[in-house]
């Protein structure tokens, strides 16, 4: 790993290539251009907006962080997408109903100017979605193949010095992991074969990683984790990070349940639904697609609250997930969660949450952290899963059985001492005994 003023500079443009060009791809590149144009401020965007402590409380050394670390700037990103409808981002946006008119009339230029390749797409891992505006090929190897052409030409067009490969399409089906994914030998025979355990999202991710570009699943789909492809990061020296942007109702789980276990109050249920009525909810209407994105929102109160550890806490909770589709919602979502607790004597208490959020708001300026940061860590010669990143995922990825981390404050706190050690700068612990000398 590469630190302090060994880091590789930012120069040059930043390749940024998206898989769909759907409500959340179209918001972030609308807000990129936006902001590029000095329209709007980066709200809810870390990397930009942050600031960061840089040794004692007294030194009032508070930079932000982009002042801090040497991130691409905004002016540097050219955009590629792929997506199976042939839409341009202005025509999908305005489809997407997420941004008012007139900012997409202010921006229609630029948006017009990103018109989708075809993607690599099969109904048979999205059972709800059809598209019309989709590659060919004898088989998913030579698919593959046609993605890297694509970026290739790209590069070249655009004078390219890095780029950064980011999944912000649908959910696909529920997958279990197969024996042909266990190296990357039997993985390429597999997509010679049409191998159906190997789906879109693994033909993307290999493509990228083949050539030596960092892959980001936004997604819950399984791609990243399977063997071959991990062994391919390492390989080709690649930092990749995953998975499921963490948005609406699973934000708030990662900042109310590490709070309730802090002060040790018990948890008997957990109950979460959603209203979504954008091309998303239409997905997830499907059983196979839900159960993936199911399985991923799932996971976040057992690795937070350490049942196995607090069994008289947490040892017998009830929790369930359900995800509407309701078209006249569209992209704006409403979670409701009711949470059953209990304290001192056992006796029981109660939170409700109505959460009325904008998943394609929320989820924009995770798609540029993630970008800016991945780019950074290639640059780092940080290679493979990126656990410091999992401030940013539902499903955060870890090393084979390591426990992953989803309690947003100590990820964030790993976010910030990472850049902290990048830079060379003391680690932050909190313990502050250095301000009370009697101590």
């Amino acid at each position: 790993m590469l630190r302090g003023t060994d880091i590789k500079p930012a120069e040059g443009k930043l390749g940024v290539l998206i898989v769909g060009l759907g409500a959340v791809s179209t918001t972030f590149v609308a807000g990129v251009e936006a902001i590029k144009k000095g329209y709007s401020e980066p709200l809810g965007s870390v990397s930009q907006m942050a600031t960061i402590r840089l040794g004692k409380r007294t030194d009032n050394r508070t930079p932000l962080i982009r002042d801090f670390v040497p991130l691409a700037q905004l002016k540097d990103l050219e955009f590629l997408a792929w997506d199976i409808f042939e839409s341009d981002a202005y025509e999908a946006a305005c489809k997407a109903g997420v941004l008012e008119q007139p900012i997409l009339d202010s921006l229609e230029n630029e948006l017009r100017a990103l018109k989708p390749h075809k993607a690599v797409f099969s109904s048979d891992y999205v059972k709800k979605l059809h598209g019309t505006h989709v590659k060919q090929g004898a088989n998913k190897l030579e698919l593959a193949q046609q993605l890297m052409e694509d970026i290739r030409s790209f590069k070249a067009e655009k004078k390219l010095n890095r780029m950064v490969l980011a999944w912000a399409a649908s959910t696909e089906i529920y997958l279990e992991p197969n024996p042909v994914q266990d190296t990357i030998s039997s993985f390429e025979q597999a997509m010679q074969n049409n191998h159906p355990a190997i789906s879109p999202s693994m033909i993307y991710a290999y493509a990228a990683l083949k050539m030596g570009i960092p892959f980001i699943n936004g997604a819950p789909n399984l791609n990243l984790e399977i063997p071959a492809l991990r062994e391919l990061s390492i390989q080709n020296k690649v930092a990749v990070g995953g998975k499921d942007f963490k948005t609406g109702q699973t934000l708030m789980k990662t900042i109310i349940a590490p709070g309730l276990k802090a002060r040790m109050l018990g948890l008997n249920g957990w109950f979460s639904t959603n209203i979504l009525g954008n091309r998303d909810g239409e997905v997830l209407d499907d059983p196979e697609s839900f159960k993936t994105k199911e399985v991923s929102k799932l996971s976040v109160l057992e690795s937070i609250l350490e049942q196995d550890k607090y069994p008289q806490l947490y040892g017998n909770i009830y929790h369930k997930v359900r995800i509407n589709y309701y078209p006249p919602r569209g992209d704006n979502k409403e979670s409701w969660d009711n949470i059953d607790i209990f304290g001192w004597l056992g006796y029981p208490m109660q939170i409700k949450i109505n959460f009325l959020c904008r998943d394609s708001i929320l989820a924009a300026p995770v798609l540029l952290d993630l970008i800016l940061f991945t780019d950074l860590a290639m640059r780092c010669e940080m290679f493979g899963v990126q656990e410091w990143l999992s401030f940013y995922w539902k499903s955060p990825m870890a090393a084979p059985g390591l426990h992953p981390e989803n309690d947003l404050f100590i990820q964030q706190t790993k976010l910030k001492n990472t850049l902290r050690y990048m830079m060379k700068e003391d680690l932050i612990t909190h313990l502050g005994l250095e301000y009370y000398d009697q101590m």
